[in-house]
């Protein structure tokens, strides 16, 4: 594949026919177009019917790129270069797609994700079949041609047992995070971006007791938390005549109403935030969420920065984080290895609200398993909110 250019897609006049008689381009139109030719025999029938559903149904070109296992992003950028991420940075792949390739490939990806991307509704976010989170964008807005990200989900795990497997965590700090959940504290996962933060926040919703009922808020459809009673709403853009876009400050507002025992926001990004530090301290205890930040301690300031957005001044901030949120989890990446590195507590000095380490990783060993814990200056403080004596040592 290295150095190689692809170009546009040989199209069959019959699903074009299969269109305008109503049929969508599913499995079903392609295996009986390639099934009636007969001059194609079994093998050349099944052969050409594969690649008919990676150029019409599936990520054409990207294909290999989506299937292989390490792989968790794909971007093509405005130049057509296809580059991927496979746990130790981005790397370009040599694969170039020319200009009409890569807007269509990303045309047809907003079709499947049942979104909307022209000239009138430039850009696009959702999520494909098969969970492939989706981000396009086209000229002139981006430089050059069509910019195609793509995010793969790859892990899944079920509980901290699935973070402890994936030597995310180890068990000392596996036992923390059991009983901050168990304790129904509020907490919010921070990172940077592609650390793994809606991975970590799925896999301990998956511990919540059966029966509370979770209710999850997103822009993006991303989280998949193992659990039996999950209520998922999503956002909406505006059509292009400016109408029907659903905010998340509307959704959070919606959820409040269908009897969250846990509210949890998936990505708390924009004026949302105002509703749910208000539910958070009315009542609403055990609330989750992630957050942009690149470490404990740039917490409060990143809640400061969203809380302007919803027209909250730092104080109003601060008096409602005080009450709302108890525990800060962090989530690293050192090369190809993501790991929860810390567990903080909040604390009120009087005046603002910040965020003490509590439990602490020693970090990832030669082989990436992370090889053990340390107590931080607000161990006591967990110990008192989780009613312990004492966590890891």
């Amino acid at each position: 594949m290295s150095g190689s250019s692809v170009g546009g897609d040989q199209r069959w006049p019959g699903i074009e026919e299969a269109i305008r008689a109503g049929r969508a381009p599913d499995a079903s139109v392609i295996s009986d177009l390639t099934g009636a030719v007969v001059e194609l025999g079994a093998e050349g029938a099944a052969s050409e019917g594969a690649r008919l559903r990676e150029q019409v149904l599936g990520f054409g070109p990207l294909e290999p790129w989506i299937g292989l296992a390490t792989v968790t992003d794909v971007l093509v950028n405005g130049d057509g270069a296809v580059w991927v991420d496979r746990g130790g940075g981005v790397e370009d792949t040599g694969v170039r797609l020319d200009a009409g390739a890569a807007r269509a490939l990303a045309t047809r990806l907003a079709g499947l994700a049942r979104r909307r991307l022209d000239e009138a509704q430039p850009w696009v976010d959702g999520v494909l079949p098969g969970g492939v989170r989706l981000h396009a964008i086209l000229p002139p807005l981006a430089e050059s041609g069509t910019h195609l990200s793509l995010r793969v989900p790859r892990h899944q795990p079920v509980g901290v047992d699935g973070l402890v497997a994936l030597g995310a965590v180890g068990d000392g700090l596996a036992e923390v995070l059991r009983r901050v959940v168990a304790a129904r504290l509020s907490f919010v996962v921070v990172g940077g971006t592609g650390v793994g933060k809606t991975t970590v926040l799925g896999a301990l919703l998956s511990e919540c007791a059966s029966h509370e009922r979770i209710v999850v808020v997103e822009d993006v459809r991303e989280l998949a938390p193992a659990h039996p009673h999950v209520v998922r709403l999503q956002g909406r853009i505006p059509n292009v005549e400016g109408v029907g876009g659903v905010t998340m400050v509307d959704l959070v507002r919606q959820a409040l109403r269908m009897r969250p025992d846990r509210l949890v926001v998936g990505e708390v990004r924009g004026a949302e935030v105002r509703e749910m530090l208000a539910a958070l301290n009315t009542g609403h205890d055990g609330g989750a969420g992630t957050l942009h930040a690149n470490g404990l301690g740039e917490a409060p300031a990143r809640f400061e920065a969203l809380g302007a957005l919803a027209g909250l001044g730092r104080e109003a901030v601060h008096a409602q984080l005080r009450g709302a949120v108890q525990v800060v989890i962090e989530v690293a990446r050192v090369g190809p290895s993501r790991f929860v590195r810390a567990v903080g507590v909040t604390r009120w000095t009087g005046a603002e609200v910040v965020v003490d380490e509590a439990v602490v990783a020693t970090g990832p060993a030669g082989d990436g398993v992370l090889s053990g814990v340390h107590r931080g200056p607000g161990a006591s403080r967990l110990d008192a909110l989780l009613g312990e004596d004492r966590v890891a040592a």
